[in-house]
């Protein structure tokens, strides 16, 4: 038993380590801080720390001595991140959402300066979106879906956005930078995208970014409807439907996903159809 109970302790006390260490990020930290950090004595800090670095879990920089997560960290979370990727993780929402709402719900995810349909739940009106099918892109700032995206990018990550998409949006005919930066405001300011633009006709939508535990954009859950089911009065208890399955979304990203790398090549994968 005493045996049992110190091999746990022991585990405890290596995973408050690797903790303290993914909270300095890439820095680093030196034995007195991660002691410091984890309230273990200096001794069984270094001891700990040497475990880990003969399990290549943790290196230390030749020059600087600090210890730092290692590569084979990041790789064993990226293998188990396989097992369940963006698309089988979003599609009992998308189910769930259809059902209650008697709509067609998009999944789309970034992909560079684009937003890709990555998974689409197909409701009993029909409509036409920006993306299509499963697979189809279109330039962030186009659709609500990819609006709400864009809206809640970093600021300076979004600006080389809206510079590099400003001449695509304009071929749209009615988009230009004053309209976009409009709207990028608007959804920042109401959490969702969600205003017809008339550039489908008969056609209105509402999307809700899906954020990662840093808050970052990673996907956006839209609902593609006919306009007159869209109506103010209906448009809260959309909204709050797509918001609660995309923070119970956000919460269970696997950050090393390749899905949100790659969302093109997943598309092929047979076992996420």
């Amino acid at each position: 038993m005493k045996n049992e109970d110190g091999a746990s302790s022991s585990v405890q006390r290596a995973f408050a380590i690797i903790r303290a260490l993914a909270a300095t990020q890439a820095k680093g930290g030196r034995i007195t801080h991660l002691a410091k950090a984890t309230g273990l004595t200096q001794a069984t800090t270094h001891r700990l720390l040497q475990s880990l670095v003969a399990e290549h879990i943790v290196e230390q920089d030749a020059s600087s001595r600090l210890y730092r997560l290692s590569i084979n960290f990041f790789a064993l979370a990226a293998q188990a991140g396989n097992s369940m990727d963006l698309r089988a993780l979003c599609r009992p929402s998308m189910l769930r959402l259809c059902a209650s709402l008697g709509d067609t719900i998009f999944l789309l995810v970034r992909s560079g300066f684009d937003a890709v349909c990555l998974d689409r739940s197909e409701g009993p009106f029909p409509i036409r979106s920006f993306t299509g099918d499963i697979g189809g892109r279109v330039a962030l700032g186009i659709g609500q879906g990819s609006l709400a995206i864009l809206a809640l990018l970093p600021e300076a990550e979004r600006e080389e956005v809206i510079r590099f998409n400003l001449p695509r949006v304009r071929e749209y005919g009615v988009l230009d930078e004053v309209y976009l930066r409009t709207e990028i405001e608007r959804v920042r300011q109401l959490g969702y995208a969600g205003r017809n633009t008339g550039l489908l006709e008969g056609m209105a939508g509402v999307a809700v970014p899906v954020l990662d535990r840093e808050g970052r954009p990673v996907a956006a859950l839209s609902v593609g409807t006919i306009s007159s089911r869209l109506s103010p009065d209906r448009l809260p208890t959309v909204v709050e439907l797509l918001q609660r399955e995309a923070a119970a979304i956000g919460a269970r990203i696997n950050p090393f996903d390749a899905t949100l790398r790659r969302p093109s090549q997943s598309l092929a994968r047979p076992d996420t159809v």
